[in-house]
């Protein structure tokens, strides 16, 4: 209730929501055709051939003509201050039974989907509307019709006012649930979009730490192992061909690691030049199988940028899950003997 009655709200322009308008231009048109046909049919069946539907129709067409030509609220407020004076004639009219209260349920369904109007003000009109209702009820009581209608003609108007009232429900109704929905379809795929781009490395296309650390967090309680690599001399490739040859160097590297063995790991750009494998049910002696063939991969591995061949090697540290250490534990062992390959002479495992 709190978060309906904080809610913050655009400044009312001459245009509106497209499904709003929409909603409001078939009920100003059915309107019309409402207003005719009370004014045609109530003399056709009572003889009384009554002014005031005229009068309201002709009100009707001056705000379908004004839509979008004055304030968004100016053509709301109006369509509900026509509904609602619509039905207090037409109950005073031809009494309770005719149905005109049934009016009032547009109002309160326009009302709330206004985007303009503040929640507070949407629920004085809710208890305005509410009010009416009762009063015009009351009256009823004591007051008879002022055009006392046959059945035959109680039928037609409360035909025609149970048939505008409904449809106009329905149309509005399909308008505005196919625009929520379309909104929250649209702010799915908008988040998926997101959350994918917040998981994946922008320049390799590969999952990025953070989607990798989330992996290890549920890592089922079973064996497997992780490796970290890191390019040998990686400055050297920056230094000597430029940065953008060592951007397209990290992308060919990642994607000889993905065709490599992608049923035996998963692979993430760690950072900078390291890279982050996890081999599910993979002990350490089979691990180190795994990763050896990939360090030879890399190092057959042809490069050409620019018209420059090059090579490049890599380095891994692999460590196995002891069922005792934390993930952290775990990467933090790999780091130390990538560390340990370093020292010793790099392009090799360390087990």
């Amino acid at each position: 209730m709190m978060r309906f009655l904080n809610q913050h709200v655009p400044k009312a322009g001459k245009d509106m929501p497209a499904y709003y308008k929409h909603a409001l231009v078939v009920s100003e048109v059915l309107l019309s055709g409402f207003f005719a046909a009370t004014f045609f049919l109530v003399g056709w069946t009572a003889d009384q051939w009554l002014a005031y539907p005229l009068v309201m129709l002709a009100i009707v067409l001056a705000s379908i003509w004004a839509n979008g030509r004055v304030n968004a609220l100016v053509s709301i407020y109006a369509h509900e201050a026509t509904l609602v004076f619509f039905c207090c004639w037409h109950i005073v009219t031809f009494g309770w039974t005719c149905g005109g209260q049934h009016l009032l349920i547009p109002v309160l369904m326009f009302c709330f989907f206004n985007i303009y109007d503040r929640p507070w003000k949407k629920i004085a009109a809710f208890l305005f509307l509410l009010g009416l209702r009762m009063g015009l009820f009351a009256y009823t009581i004591d007051h008879a019709p002022a055009i006392l209608l046959g059945s035959r003609s109680l039928i037609v108007v409360q035909t025609i006012t149970s048939l505008y009232t409904f449809v106009v429900l329905a149309v509005s109704f399909v308008h505005f649930s196919s625009n929520l929905q379309a909104t929250e379809r649209q702010l799915r795929i908008d988040n998926q979009k997101l959350s994918k781009e917040a998981d994946t490395d922008p320049l390799t296309g590969l999952p990025n730490r953070r989607s990798m650390l989330q992996a290890l967090e549920n890592a089922p309680n079973d064996i497997y192992s992780i490796a970290i690599a890191d390019i040998d001399f990686f400055k050297n490739v920056n230094d000597t061909y430029g940065h953008n040859c060592g951007d397209y160097t990290l992308k060919e590297l990642a994607n000889l690691f993905l065709a490599c063995a992608p049923d035996r790991y998963s692979v993430c750009r760690w950072g900078g030049e390291e890279f982050c494998f996890y081999l599910l049910g993979k002990n350490l002696d089979e691990a180190g199988v795994v990763m050896f063939s990939v360090q030879q991969a890399v190092k057959n591995l042809a490069l050409e940028y620019e018209g420059a061949k090059f090579s490049i090697t890599i380095t891994i540290g692999v460590a196995e899950n002891d069922f005792r250490s934390p993930t952290a534990a775990i990467l933090e062992q790999a780091d130390q003997k990538l560390y340990r390959g370093k020292m010793n002479g790099r392009d090799q495992v360390v087990l």
